[in-house]
């Protein structure tokens, strides 16, 4: 017998293993003095290692244990080792669990609990190995149990290879396992995994007993999924069959109308959970916070701070965090900051938030100033700069309009070997976009494709709008044919884009091609395709667009899509009609339908209406300086100079001061900019020359054609 001299070999080993390396805690002892003294029986023995086992409390002791069994040869046992395995696998040593399975002799090789125990230690991290070590157990003919099947089964489903599942799934009802609730509840989160929600439903329906764990796996299946009516559906099926949701079904169901971006259908959900008396958990907390900051409404960030402080979860770092977050998109940057001061354990996401928070709110210099701060601490290699924090800085300038500070402190960002993420890159393209710096815009096309991030939507999207603003389209086209999953956001910037050209009937063939594409058209599509039918003279056209908007897609016009009608009507010549459609809005006339008019009066000379639209920029107390100019010019062009007199007066008294117009033009990698009223940059004596000459052959109408070619 495998034990026959067990008890002689414990007490001869001290010469091999000596009392003072194996130094026990008192309760180990205890065992060894009182269990191992007196062993005669082969299972007193396997049971008294089981209970040190049981008891270890790190992998020292572990190891110590383990020692102990290789002297007196309790290891050759299966059942031992497998006990070895489980908790070398708890303590995260995963490799000295499978050095243990692998010193097992043949004949343990039978024991199932080995091969779940080993299958158990693979599962989380090392999902192949978990199912090779299945086929083995298979290739031994040791038959899997209801403890194996959901271990597999979640291995299959992480690595997200659906006919190894369906394999899996036909050994489950091969084995008569098809019936078993815990089985049958990895099968449906197994599917659910793979986006094949029908196929978990139908599980689902086949099932004899339905657990909580079962409904809740179907909730937050579909909230996975992004189906917030089918995960409404399961928790109004799972009401009206008796069995009561727990918070983690409201958590479920709060995802995933949080996912789906039915924001305020969250925060009611919350309200009407709170009413049925269900506690609020931390992770339900996370996702309602979550809501309330997207929203940026601070009213309700306060009412769910109040849940926080009555649940006793104020002093979490993740609610702390998410409140900072609350606080600072909803504008209280003072509160935002005080949260932030008063907490005793900072991580980086806190000051992540604190500096996207000051970011969102304008303040560019203390999101930098934040920043600088964070960069100093030494000590803390955790507490560095992130891709979060560096992408919060650039953004915080790109949006304030400082473009040349976020593309530094990209340059510095590339300089920390910090890997930009989609949403980095997108904000330099903005800014690209925004400064019409062509060539960087290409640099950065180059990144994207050398971090093979080309198929990613949120780069595409931007590459698009940057080589379309940049004037270069033909590549904004190729971009856009080569995106795969195109959203809505994809076709808006192409209308925009064609408009921009001049290419209006191609942006309507656009609209079109959206259409049967199955998108739903947004109000930013519409003012993208009025524009672009402004642009080319689409009369025609505008006004079906403009028809189409309330009567098929149920959007009703907005003041941006009455300004698009006012113009194209107006730079069509038919002042008339454009007049009548601004004093027919159903909405007060803001100041740019107003200066849209005046324009179209300004091209057509119709006096009169200027006159009176000009009254109504000045009663608005508008402060664009543009409307003053321009109706200063329009009288001006009359020779009523009293009253272009009166109107720049008028400005003037109102500080208002009309930008320079201004253009740039980058050539070897120099910006060179032409600002009207300054002189001549430096060098472009050349350029002024030949822009007189070129004059001078217009006024005498002996333009050479082929200058142009």
């Amino acid at each position: 017998m495998l034990y026959a001299s067990s008890y002689q070999r414990f007490n001869s080993a001290s010469f091999c293993f000596p009392r003072f390396t194996i130094n026990f805690p008192s309760h180990f002892r205890s065992y060894f003095n009182s269990h191992f003294s007196s062993i005669t029986y082969d299972d007193e023995l396997l049971d008294s290692f089981d209970r040190l086992l049981r008891q270890c409390n790190g992998i020292r002791h572990c190891k110590q244990v383990h020692s102990t069994t290789v002297v007196i040869g309790a290891c050759s046992s299966a059942f031992v080792a497998a006990r070895l395995v489980s908790v070398y696998a708890r303590s995260g040593f995963v490799f000295d669990a499978r050095k243990v399975f692998d010193t097992v002799p043949f004949e343990g090789l039978s024991n199932l609990l080995l091969w779940n125990s080993i299958i158990r230690a693979n599962v989380d991290g090392y999902c192949r190995e978990a199912l090779q070590l299945y086929g083995k157990m298979r290739n031994f003919g040791v038959l899997a149990d209801g403890f194996t099947f959901p271990l597999v089964l979640r291995a299959s489903s992480n690595l997200g290879i659906f006919n190894l599942c369906k394999t899996l799934h036909c050994h489950v009802v091969q084995f008569g396992f098809q019936n078993h609730l815990h089985v049958v509840n990895e099968l449906i989160g197994m599917y659910v995994k793979l986006r094949r929600m029908g196929d978990a439903r139908k599980v689902f329906d086949k099932m004899r007993v339905k657990s909580v764990i079962s409904w809740n796996t179907m909730v937050s299946g579909y909230a996975y999924n992004y189906d917030v009516n089918g995960a409404f559906r399961m928790f109004l099926q799972m009401e009206l069959e008796g069995v009561e949701p727990n918070p983690v079904t409201w958590t479920s169901l709060l995802s995933s109308h949080a996912r789906c971006g039915h924001l305020e259908e969250t925060i009611a959900l919350f309200s009407k959970m709170r009413m049925k008396g269900v506690g609020a958990t931390a992770e339900m907390l996370a996702v309602v916070l979550s809501v309330c900051a997207d929203l940026a409404t601070l009213d309700r960030g306060q009412m769910v701070h109040g849940y926080i402080v009555k649940g006793g979860f104020e002093d979490y770092l993740f609610a702390k965090n998410a409140l900072i977050t609350v606080y600072g998109k909803g504008g209280d940057i003072r509160d935002a900051e005080k949260l932030f001061h008063e907490m005793k354990v900072k991580n980086l996401v806190s000051w992540n938030s604190l500096i996207s928070s000051y970011a969102e709110s304008g303040l560019y210099d203390k999101a930098f100033e934040a920043f600088s701060e964070l960069e100093k601490m030494e000590g803390c290699p955790e507490m560095k700069p992130n891709v979060i924090t560096w992408s919060a800085v650039i953004c915080g300038f790109a949006s304030n309009g400082f473009g040349e500070e976020s593309l530094e402190v990209f340059r510095q960002m590339q300089l920390a070997n910090v890997k930009a993420n989609s949403v980095t890159i997108s904000s330099v393209l903005s800014i690209c976009a925004m400064l019409a710096a062509l060539n960087l815009g290409r640099e950065m096309h180059g990144h994207v494709i050398r971090a093979r991030m080309e198929d990613n939507i949120l780069v595409g999207n931007g590459l698009i709008n940057m080589y379309t603003k940049c004037g270069s389209f033909k590549p904004g086209c190729l971009v856009f044919e080569k995106l795969e999953n195109r959203d809505l956001i994809s076709w808006n910037s192409m209308i925009a884009g064609y408009g921009m050209h001049g290419l209006g009937k191609d942006a309507l063939v656009t609209f079109d091609e959206m259409i049967k594409s199955g998108f739903r058209p947004d109000d930013v599509t519409f003012i993208a395709a009025l524009s672009a039918c402004s642009h080319a003279g689409l009369v025609a056209e505008g006004r079906w667009l403009f028809d189409q908007m309330l009567q098929n897609f149920k959007i009703k016009p907005q003041m941006e899509h009455y300004a698009c009608m006012v113009d194209l009507l107006g730079r069509a010549g038919l002042v008339e009609e454009a007049s009548n459609m601004v004093k027919s809005m159903p909405i007060k006339p803001n100041v740019y339908i107003w200066s849209a008019l005046l324009n179209s009066c300004r091209m057509h000379k119709v006096t009169d209406l200027a006159e009176e639209t000009g009254s109504q920029i000045l009663n608005l107390n508008s402060e664009i300086a543009g409307s003053h100019m321009l109706l200063s010019n329009i009288f001006s062009a009359s020779c009523r100079w009293e009253d272009s007199a009166r109107v720049r007066i008028s400005a003037r008294m109102k500080g208002l001061k009309k930008v320079p117009g201004c253009s740039w033009i980058e050539v070897k990698k120099k910006v060179y900019m032409f600002k009207a009223g300054n002189s001549m940059q430096e060098g472009l004596e050349r350029v002024d020359e030949i822009l007189h000459d070129l004059a001078l052959q217009i006024e005498s109408r002996d333009f050479d054609d082929s200058i142009i070619e």
